[in-house]
């Protein structure tokens, strides 16, 4: 029965078109190219880089404030004075402050990571911000171009038109010229009587 099954499997790809089997692929579901393959399972936990970065920002926001210069100093403050004045079996860290140390020492080794992340994160906007105003200034530099050039076109064009100044003083110069014409012209057509 299951070697029947396996041949009319093989005749239907067979039919189908498909190419000579390999070995166990009969189980297996086609892949189809039109569409993604479904993601892969890893072992390592999946975050959202956007919102890890976020995250960063707000914390290297926070580490660049007063208030957290402030809450540190009181903090540590606190931790030396607990740990000098309280009585021994309360103390929790003794004289060298060894803990403390090394609280600091973690502090420090997560900041300055976020901090640069932050400043990576900083730098990618304004690197997109100065391009932007790049191409901006870009398109003002060539409308101001073309604007100048439209104006020394109209400048040239205006060059060529009549203005009435222009007009008035041709008119002017038509008139006297037939002012002195005609009494020339008179004389003679009173000469001619």
């Amino acid at each position: 029965m299951a070697g029947e099954e396996r041949e009319g499997a093989r005749e239907r790809s067979r039919a189908n078109g498909a190419s000579a089997m390999r070995r166990g692929a009969a189980g297996r579901p086609r892949v189809r190219l039109d569409q993604p393959r479904a993601p892969r399972r890893t072992f390592l936990p999946e975050y959202d880089p956007e919102a890890f970065g976020r995250l960063s920002e707000k914390i290297a926001r926070f580490l660049g404030t007063g208030r957290f210069i402030v809450w540190m100093t009181v903090t540590i403050i606190l931790w030396v004075l607990w740990n000098t004045t309280a009585p021994s079996d309360l103390r929790f860290d003794q004289y060298p402050f060894i803990f403390l140390t090394l609280a600091l020492s973690l502090q420090a080794s997560y900041a300055a990571p976020l901090i640069l992340l932050a400043q990576n994160r900083q730098d990618d906007r304004d690197r997109v911000t100065h391009e932007q105003d790049r191409k901006q200034n870009e398109r003002s530099i060539a409308d101001t171009e073309y604007l100048t050039r439209e104006i020394a076109a109209l400048r040239l064009g205006l060059g060529e038109v009549a203005t009435r100044d222009w007009i008035r003083s041709e008119l002017e110069d038509l008139l006297r010229d037939l002012e002195l014409r005609q009494p020339a012209g008179a004389e003679s057509d009173e000469r001619d009587r």
